[in-house]
Order: structure tokens, then C-alpha cells, then sequence
């Protein structure tokens, strides 16, 4: 109860402080590339419910018929913008509504798509006790994933034999140390690394 509400709370004044930088995303995302400001997709959440999860669009507005589910290094579906926001971590913004109807928490494992949920689902059983999360210490292990998957010839094989059953594992260890000091942890961590201004140099050099 008292996670609960601490995350009500949070996304709330997280909105209401970050919204003149949302609108100024949502205006970059429309001037830079034609599509939806937002990016939805189905996701697998507590008690295996499904709920639509909001990110801001970061690629083309018809890259699923373009490519592969997973993006891997300078991914050409991305945009301009849309590199800066996944450096940034600035896409995930939208999912403080998520927070707020309920459906995920600030901290907890990220949620899966559906057949990877399926592909482990004797894990999730366990992992899915719990409201998946925006942040978690997967999302701190990895926080360069597509250039990490860009390593290999087939990153979504790779993805299924390694990298997910490691997120898996994190995920169950987060379960078994929840609390609400331990999240605060994870959410100090979070901010402080995805505050670096290195990363904003990093961006740029990519953009351009």
C-alpha cells in the first residue's frame, strides 16, 4: 500500500514538473519524422494482465514492417530525435502514466512482450507477483542494450539465450529484496546515471 501510493504520488508531481519538457519532445517527435507522438505496445503485467505501455516514439512510423522486434546499434528506423531520447531515457517519460492508472510502478522488472513472457513462463510465474516497473537493476545493468545486442549476428537469438534469462534473474532478485529503501536505491541510481552529461556528447555524436 504504501509503494503504491508512494508511486501515485511521484508520477503525479513527475508529471506535473515534467510536462513543458514532455511537450517540447512531443513537438521535436512531429517536426522531425511524420506518425504518432507516442509508441504503443502490448505488454505482459502483474498476474500475467495485459496493458498497453507509453513510451514516445523513437523510430519511423512503420518500423515494425521494416525490421525485427529488437533494435541494435544505429538502428536506421530510428530518428534523429528519437536517438537522443533512448540515450537520454527520455522516451520512457510517457510511462509515469502508466504509473499513475496503475498498471506498472517506478520500480520493478520491465515488462516483456507476450512470447517472451511465454518462452519463460515458469520464471514469470514468480517474477509477475509484482507490478512491473520503469526502472529496475536490469534496466541499470544494461542500460546500453542496442549496442550491446549490435555485437552479435542474430541479436534477437542472443536476446532468448543470454541476455533475457539474465534480465530474468535480475528481476527474481529484485522480488526476493523489494522494499521500499531498496527501491529508492534503484531509483537514486537511476537518476544519477541517466543524468551524465556524457551521455548527452554521446547523443550528439551519434546524431550527427
Amino acid at each position: 500500500m504504501i509503494k503504491r501510493a508512494f508511486d501515485f504520488l511521484v508520477a503525479l508531481a513527475a508529471l506535473g514538473l515534467l510536462l513543458p519538457v514532455m511537450l517540447l519532445i512531443a513537438l521535436a517527435i512531429k517536426i522531425d519524422s511524420p506518425g504518432s507522438i507516442l509508441f504503443k505496445q502490448e505488454r505482459i503485467g502483474r498476474g500475467f494482465r495485459r496493458f498497453t505501455i507509453l513510451k514516445f516514439r523513437t523510430m519511423v512510423q512503420n518500423a515494425p514492417s521494416l525490421g525485427g522486434p529488437l533494435t541494435a546499434g544505429r538502428d536506421p528506423r530510428i530518428t534523429r530525435v528519437g536517438n537522443i531520447l533512448r540515450i537520454m531515457k527520455l522516451d520512457e517519460l510517457p510511462q509515469l502514466g502508466n504509473v499513475l492508472i496503475g498498471n506498472m510502478s517506478l520500480v520493478g522488472p520491465r515488462p516483456e512482450v507476450q512470447r517472451y513472457v511465454e518462452a519463460f513462463r515458469a520464471d514469470y510465474e514468480e517474477i509477475l507477483r509484482v507490478r512491473p516497473g520503469i526502472t529496475d537493476l536490469a534496466s541499470l545493468k544494461y542500460s546500453d542494450e542496442a549496442t550491446l545486442l549490435a555485437r552479435f549476428s542474430d541479436p534477437e537469438e542472443d536476446y532468448l539465450r543470454w541476455l533475457l534469462p539474465d534480465k530474468i534473474r535480475l528481476a527474481k532478485e529484485y522480488v526476493q529484496r523489494a522494499s521500499f529503501s531498496f527501491d529508492l536505491g534503484v531509483i537514486l541510481k537511476t537518476l544519477l546515471k541517466v543524468s551524465r552529461l556524457d551521455r548527452l556528447s554521446e547523443s550528439l555524436v551519434r546524431l550527427w
